[in-house]
């Protein structure tokens, strides 16, 4: 029997993948620091908040991976190419395929260890919390690469 953890772990696999699929899409690393007229985010920082927010998370509160966040930074302009965001992305890919891997049953079901959004969460609620909104952001980006690129939608990875 599949454990649910596995499941999950696999759909945050295929989602990561997606991710560096849709910055490898790209035609060049500027365009990963572009915004558009209404876009107030690039795909660069959407990437840089989505592997802050899993690291912290998921990585250091169930995986105990030391981290510090520094969620503003997130956010401000960054150099960083392609190949060391996807670089960075495969490694929190590894680190949350494992940590929630190995989370146990009763784990599921206790509390997550912080407050998050004035909420006292399940670890498994919040976990589901975390794939949809970075599902929410990986359209987000999927949406500005067309736009930026104009190019239409790419083959994704699968599970």
């Amino acid at each position: 029997m599949v454990r649910l953890q596995d499941e999950i772990a696999a759909l945050f696999r295929r989602d990561l993948n997606r991710l560096i699929q849709e910055l490898q899409a790209l035609d060049n690393d500027s365009q990963l620091w572009e915004k558009s007229e209404g876009v107030s985010n690039s795909m660069g920082n959407l990437a840089l908040h989505l592997e802050g927010n899993l690291r912290e998370y998921v990585g250091r509160q169930l995986g105990d991976v030391p981290y510090q966040r520094h969620r503003d930074q997130e956010f401000a302009p960054s150099g960083l190419s392609r190949a060391d965001l996807v670089r960075r992305l495969g490694e929190v890919r590894d680190i949350v395929v494992q940590a929630v891997s190995r989370l146990s049953d009763p784990r599921l079901t206790e509390p997550f260890p912080e407050r998050v959004l004035g909420v006292e969460w399940s670890t498994q609620q919040f976990i589901f919390h975390l794939l949809a909104h970075f599902n929410y952001h990986l359209g987000q980006i999927d949406y500005l690469r067309r736009f930026l690129t104009k190019k239409s939608a790419i083959t994704l990875a699968t599970l």
